[in-house]
């Protein structure tokens, strides 16, 4: 039973690397930790269970700091930081579109507002979207990454 509770945590941990509100890279962990446990940590030894912990700790951050990564490359003002955070909140109750889209919006809407330049506010907008599609792919690759050593680590 252990086993299949391990399994579910690891399968809805990776859909949740893509859909809102789901912490993927969290239940990923808990359930590679959990099967690490139900072994006893045999075959899939602590030195395992750490590295899985810093990719975890790794995509987590990475899942938060590369939209603002784009945004102030792209020479974001504060309120089109405001504006992609407030977005992304707003975007969590709008489902999966939202959720990849209206940071995009926010930032640009906070980027107008803050300099009155439909041309910036777009390039703002979109950096900071660029930002969170490389973050969301660095989450889901890392999170792939986890899961494979868990399973290589199960099978040797």
């Amino acid at each position: 039973m252990l086993w299949i509770l391990c399994a579910a945590l690891i399968a809805l941990g990776l859909a949740g690397t893509v859909l809102p509100v789901v912490p993927g890279t969290v239940l990923v962990w808990g359930g590679i930790v959990l099967g690490a446990w139900i072994d006893d940590f045999t075959r899939v030894g602590t030195t395992t269970v750490v590295v899985v912990s810093v990719l975890a700790v790794l995509a987590w951050g990475l899942d938060y700091v590369a939209g603002l990564m784009g945004a102030q490359k792209a020479g974001a003002s504060r309120q089109a930081l405001l504006g992609a955070a407030v977005g992304t909140v707003v975007g969590l109750f709008m489902g999966l579109v939202g959720v990849l889209f209206m940071p995009l919006v926010g930032a640009a809407v906070g980027e107008y507002l803050a300099r009155k330049d439909q041309t910036r506010a777009v390039r703002v907008g979109v950096a900071t979207w660029v930002g969170i599609m490389l973050g969301l792919i660095a989450k889901v690759v890392l999170a792939f990454i986890m899961v494979g050593l868990f399973v290589v680590a199960l099978l040797i």
